[in-house]
């Protein structure tokens, strides 16, 4: 049997997964490219394949109809939204994910923007190079109000990291959970509470057809004037050019972002026309133990499926 791994770097990041996988006696076929799979591409190599492990490639309909021995994918991360679970369900594909793996290197990224954003770290450096000698003043986190935009796992472990600074955090969740948040010292409030009062906001919240833009014209102007916004979630829940308005007009103090609406970025994306826009290529979940963890998981839950056992986190 044959496992594709459409994630990059596997050998070198992921020796403990694929180990699983060999000793199991199956061929791993690792992605020669530093970049996700085009659609034609996974159409070509598709036929025989048995088992996925997968990236940020899009798996649909056109890709299923060409992979006859497909039984599974198992997506190196948490997102879903580059496969068409539907059409998945239809062909019989089981698709799992491996939530709570990459919470912690997610979280200490996320944290990281916020301190950069607020201390203009990047912006600084920069000037300093370049003979600058100007020192601005900034507010302290533990003055701020940190906002929590969905506060899934990934958001419970930025706000845990971030209790040592002492900052009022707040919450919006569709399904709240009133024990945890109150164990974590964060207040659940509605969404609109929420743009009003954070000084910072933190965005958690999936990629759903509902979430699409969830930050755009209308919801920026209830936010309060400098306003901090960070991103490690997806792009399609910001409207970029609304986004890029508020930052030219100073409304939002900055930005902190590793996805964007298109990646990868082009160059010309209008939010690089903004110093204190912090950018970075989807990467809040690199880290060697991230990786570690991930490929194990995945790993285990080809065997599963491969074996006519439930995969765990299985989705459909």
């Amino acid at each position: 049997m044959k496992v594709l791994v459409t994630a990059t770097n596997y050998t070198r990041y992921c020796s403990k997964g694929k180990k699983i996988l060999t000793d199991a006696g199956l061929e791993v076929v690792e992605n020669p490219h530093q970049r996700p799979y085009t659609s034609s591409e996974l159409c070509r190599i598709i036929s025989d394949i048995d088992a996925v492990v997968a990236g940020v490639d899009r798996w649909d309909e056109q890709i299923f109809s060409r992979a006859s021995r497909l039984k599974v994918i198992a997506r190196f991360g948490v997102g879903v939204d580059n496969i068409d679970l539907e059409a998945a369900k239809q062909y019989g594909i089981a698709v799992c994910n491996t939530p709570g793996v990459n919470s912690s290197a997610v979280a200490e990224q996320t944290a990281a923007f916020m301190l950069s954003l607020l201390r203009r770290i990047p912006e600084l450096n920069q000037a300093v190079r370049e003979g600058s000698w100007t020192r601005p003043m900034f507010h302290e986190l533990k003055t701020r109000t940190v906002g929590f935009l969905g506060f899934g796992r990934i958001a419970r472990c930025t706000a845990e990291m971030l209790r040592g600074f002492h900052p009022k955090m707040i919450a919006y969740d569709r399904y709240p959970d009133y024990a945890v948040s109150e164990k974590l010292g964060v207040k659940l409030v509605s969404a609109d509470t929420l743009f009003r009062t954070a000084d910072i906001i933190s965005i958690h919240l999936p990629a759903l057809e509902e979430t699409k833009h969830f930050i755009r014209a209308e919801t920026i102007r209830q936010m309060k004037t400098g306003v901090y916004i960070v991103n490690t979630a997806r792009g399609s829940i910001v409207n970029e050019e609304d986004l890029a308005e508020a930052l030219r007009s100073k409304k939002i103090a900055g930005y902190g972002t590793d996805v964007f609406e298109e990646e990868p970025v082009k160059k010309e994306n209008t939010l690089f026309g903004f110093e204190n826009c912090i950018a970075a290529p989807h990467f809040s979940a690199e880290t060697y133990e991230t990786c570690e963890m991930t490929s194990i998981v995945t790993a285990e839950a080809v065997l599963s499926a491969l074996s006519k056992k439930e995969p765990e986190n299985r989705i459909v």
